[in-house]
């Protein structure tokens, strides 16, 4: 389907590699957003409001008049979950957005995904660090080459031996030359 289309559905999207209109500024990004997202903004707000808003909730309304090109990788990844939520969408596709962070930075992306998560938003997330997986996820299904792993809660994906197998290199219990 046509991106604009999904959005009208609910549907909004970050990119691993951020896509922000770099001539633009941030607020400017974000009021595109809400601009061309699924909700209306409420007749005593306009979408500079609504903007600024969601600008507060991503730790992004300093920057409100900076040039996008001008953010750095931490916050160019902060104002695309801005434009992502401030679509109005119920479902984030949150695609590796802690990827080149450092880990200041993906811990205040984390903390950021489950406000979004505990405001009622359902979150798909795709993400490498397990880690990070594992502190915001509820679900987690495991890809391997294209191909289901293993799913069920954080608890049981940690301690699944074919995940570890995969994932970290290590033998399973059982596998490999007896001692």
């Amino acid at each position: 389907m046509h991106p604009a289309r999904l959005v009208k559905m609910g549907i909004a999207r970050t990119h691993q590699v951020v896509r922000p209109f770099r001539a633009l500024t941030v607020i400017e990004n974000v009021r595109l957003a809400v601009h061309f997202g699924r909700g209306k903004v409420a007749a005593a707000q306009s979408a500079q409001e609504r903007a600024m808003e969601v600008l507060h909730q991503v730790s992004l309304d300093t920057k409100a008049n900076a040039l996008a090109s001008s953010l750095c990788l931490g916050e160019q990844k902060r104002l695309e979950v801005a434009r992502a939520v401030a679509t109005g969408a119920d479902l984030l596709l949150l695609d590796e957005i802690c990827g080149g962070l450092n880990t200041t930075e993906t811990r205040a992306m984390l903390t950021l995904v489950q406000s979004i998560r505990d405001r009622g938003a359902t979150i798909m997330y795709v993400e490498h660090d397990m880690k990070a997986v594992m502190s915001v996820c509820d679900h987690i299904t495991v890809l391997d080459f294209g191909q289901k792993l293993a799913e069920g809660k954080p608890e049981e994906i940690q301690n699944n031996d074919a995940v570890i197998k995969a994932y970290l290199g290590k033998p399973t219990l059982g596998s490999g030359p007896s001692a």
